[in-house]
This record gives C-alpha cells, structure tokens and sequence, in this order.
C-alpha cells in the first residue's frame, strides 16, 4: 500500500455496508486529521517519513483547541483543584484526550498499511511526552496522578466447619488472578 493510500484512509476495512462504530469513526477522523496535518507542512511530510517529531508537533499543534486550563507553576491558582476566580492560563488538551487520541491512531496506522515496527505514534517519545503532560497537569490542578495498582490476587479464607490450621490460618484458601 502507498503512502498516499495511508494517508487517504483507504483500505480502513469497513465496508461501505456497515455502519462504523462511534470508537472506528473517531479514528477514521483522526487518521484523516493528522494526513492533513502533514500535507499542510512546508514542505509536507510523506507519510512514509513520518516520525515520532512530527507526532509530538501534531500534539502541540492540537494544544490550541484544548479546553483544560493548565495553571502555569508561577499562577496564584498554580496547585488548586477549583481556582476561584479565572486567570491567564493557556487551555491544552487534557491527558486523557491525547491518550485516546494516539491509541487511535497508532491502530489506524497499522490498519493502513503501517508496519507496528515502524509505527510514529508507538514510540517511546511519545510515551514519555504524554506521562509529562498527565503529571504536569495532575500538579497544575493540585491533584497528583497515582497509578492505582492492579490487584494480583485476592485470599478468600473460608473457616469451613471450624477447620483452622495451628497457625490460625484457614485451610482453604482460594486465589483470584
């Protein structure tokens, strides 16, 4: 498949009969959004050129349609989970857009042609970058980003008819994974 095909969003794998879902729609747009975005650049950018670089500058691009107010760390409102009067503070796009955002196009990419070893949006840059802005905008708002922990396994003892071990510990257990 060309570049100009990735580009285009042809060969998406829908077919013209069914109607895509909320989640392929947005990511029909968004392929679409960023192949836009590359051709507009002086000089525009092929897709198969495309990098990591031009992803985090499409990212700071979308910045000025955001609508989360980042409190810069020199705001009176700097740390404030629901600042009481407005400030000057630039609107960016919230974490969780961005990470939704690349998701769909790192799966466009790949339903398109890309290979997943070549793949711009599935760079270790781009993780970083969007670890950034989630803890910088979690301390903007002074509510820091804590990573719940996933539970690995959960002890279920049942004192079945009184039948405990010497330790005090039930002898039937049962683990969840």
């Amino acid at each position: 498949m060309s570049s100009k095909e990735l580009v285009e969003g042809s060969g998406t794998g829908i077919s013209p009969q069914t109607t895509p879902s909320r989640y392929e729609s947005q990511k029909r747009r968004d392929w679409n959004t960023f192949g836009h975005y590359l051709r507009n650049q002086r000089p525009p950018v092929p897709l198969s050129q495309c990098n990591c670089n031009h992803v985090l500058e499409f990212l700071g691009y979308l910045d000025q349609f955001g609508k989360t107010k980042v409190h810069l760390q020199g705001c009176m409102f700097y740390g404030q989970p629901e600042p009481p009067a407005p400030c000057t503070c630039p609107v960016r796009q919230a974490w969780g857009s961005l990470d939704a955002l690349i998701g769909r196009l790192r799966a466009a990419y790949e339903e398109n042609g890309g290979s997943p070893e070549t793949n711009p949006f599935a760079s270790g840059a781009i993780r970083v970058y969007l670890r950034e802005v989630r803890e910088c905008q979690a301390m903007a708002r002074g509510i820091p980003y804590k990573k719940q922990k996933k539970k690995k396994a959960i002890n279920i003892n049942n004192n079945v008819g009184g039948c405990n071990n010497n330790d005090g510990s039930s002898s039937n257990s049962i683990q969840f994974s």
